[in-house]
């Protein structure tokens, strides 16, 4: 797959996956020169660390991810593969704290080969696209399902971004919206077109033009995300929740040898077996 990425403070950046396109503009308040070196190398974790979400970390009360120590923290984009129940399950963890999720070059250039990567990978079978910062959201179509969990805040082209997901689950206490007209500029990123297809033109107006801030029950009321949540403890409902339907969805084989399984074990009238293949 192709991917092509143009993108500077304020511009905008396309990726191109076939008939797949994610478009994502820079944020106009992103600091020009200030980048982290990152990889797109993410250890596959196994079941027993992404069931934890959130642990007590040893030695203190300080909760700390239930990921593996090993995981470098300076990287912007982390990829991770679950297995054994959750196999088909891929996570990509959006990581910059120190410029609260906002879109760099190297950001954008991490999620292009992501993509990249996924497109052609036939075991995934559903993408969740979530923050690793605690309190902020900033996510691609692709030809398998993405769900945009929203723990936080997904303002400007964190919103266009999870707006280019197939489906947005978010906790009552997140805030979304597409805040550039504050600013004097209009959303770069695809969000003059995204959100009047998922709220209606006049709405997606209304909001537009005020710049408007909701929090996740206000969004859901006007059709912006599909599940709202209480925020739990450990500030994860929406990812915990993303995960849950992610899991719904992993029968989707089509096109792959499972789906042939599948139909012979119908006719045969026995229980399939999958491969992940």
């Amino acid at each position: 797959m192709a991917a092509a990425v143009a993108a500077a403070p304020g511009a905008l950046g396309s990726l191109h996956a076939g008939g797949a396109r994610l478009v994502a503009a820079c944020s106009a308040w992103l600091c020009p020169g200030l980048r982290l070196p990152g990889s797109l190398a993410g250890r596959r974790a196994g079941p027993a660390i992404w069931a934890q979400g959130w642990v007590p970390a040893a030695g203190g009360p300080a909760p700390k991810r239930g990921y593996s120590s090993e995981m470098k923290t300076e990287d912007e984009l982390r990829v991770r593969h679950l297995e054994e129940e959750n196999r088909g399950i891929v996570v990509l963890g959006i990581n910059r704290a120190y410029g609260k999720n906002s879109l760099s070059k190297n950001l954008i250039k991490m999620l292009s080969k992501a993509v990249d990567a996924l497109k052609s990978d036939k075991k995934v079978r559903t993408i969740i696209i979530r923050s690793e910062v605690p309190g902020i959201f900033c996510a691609a179509n692709l030809p398998v399902p993405t769900i945009a969990a929203i723990d936080g805040l997904a303002l400007g082209g964190g919103l266009e971004l999870a707006l280019a997901c197939d489906i947005r689950v978010a906790a009552s206490s997140a805030k979304m919206g597409l805040v550039e007209t504050k600013l004097a500029i209009i959303p770069g990123g695809g969000g003059t077109q995204r959100l009047p297809r998922a709220i209606g033109m006049s709405l997606a107006k209304e909001l537009i033009f005020s710049a408007r801030v909701l929090d996740g029950k206000e969004a859901k009321a006007v059709g912006l995300i599909s599940h709202v949540l209480e925020q739990n403890q450990e500030g994860d409902a929406a990812y915990r929740k993303a995960l849950d339907l992610a899991r719904e969805f992993l029968p989707q084989t089509i096109p792959t040898k499972d789906r042939l399984e599948g139909l012979l074990a119908f006719k045969e009238k026995r229980p399939p077996r999958y491969k992940g293949e």
